[in-house]
């Protein structure tokens, strides 16, 4: 338990006591008595000094202080609100990038210089290629000889075709394992003629499939 020490007769005075209760009682008792004449020669006792009165308390501040809860409430609706306008303003940005990367993949096409269907001959079935071999020509270049075949009861003049050769395997991806073109003056009626022709192909003669593994397929460009 704290105590106060009195300056006046060094007694220790519990702290509900602002005052000595020995000294003020010895006050009171000097002051009910009559003050004796000063003797001479005797010496004078001087008064205890006045002990200083304690602190005020510091005035409150002016300024306005809000409740825990409502500081918690306003904080939480801040932070929801800096939530919600950033993902807003992510799902913009993303959006707009999007946008532009998928319109950057489409392309316009002209009508006008979109590609004529192709019209097939009214002799396309009457006209085949048979009996493919696949060989070298002595200038080293890929050569197909093949024999062009007439299924019509009619001759065929100025016959002219381009042929596309693709491999049984080849997948709907894959292109064509070369292309040739050919031109027969005269074709009678049921008629076969032997012909060969440069191979257009970027394979090299030993990499050409077989013959059995080949497939022929003709697009006569004349007569129409």
């Amino acid at each position: 338990m704290f105590t106060w020490i009195c300056p006046q007769c060094g007694r220790e005075v519990p702290p509900a006591y602002n005052e000595c209760p020995d000294c003020t009682a010895k006050q009171r008792d000097d002051a009910a008595q009559p003050t004796a004449p000063a003797q001479p020669g005797s010496p004078v006792t001087a008064a205890a000094p006045p002990r200083p009165a304690a602190p005020a308390p510091p005035p409150p501040s002016g300024g306005v202080q809000l409740p825990a809860w409502l500081m918690s409430i306003v904080f939480a609706v801040a932070f929801i609100a800096i939530g919600i306008a950033a993902y807003f303003g992510i799902q913009r940005f993303t959006g707009t990038a999007s946008g532009k990367s998928a319109n950057a993949g489409v392309k316009l096409e002209n009508p006008t210089a979109a590609a004529k269907p192709k019209t097939n001959s009214t002799l396309q079935k009457y006209v085949e290629i048979v009996g493919l071999r696949l060989t070298q020509e002595p200038k080293r270049q890929p050569e197909v000889r093949f024999v062009v075949v007439n299924h019509s009861g009619a001759e065929i003049s100025d016959l002219a075709a381009n042929v596309n050769l693709w491999a049984r395997t080849a997948k709907s991806d894959e292109e064509a394992v070369g292309t040739f073109s050919f031109k027969v003056a005269s074709l009678g009626p049921y008629e076969a003629k032997d012909m060969a022709g440069v191979l257009n192909t970027k394979l090299r003669v030993y990499e050409l499939p077989d013959w059995q593994n080949l497939t022929a397929e003709i697009q006569i460009t004349s007569p129409q």
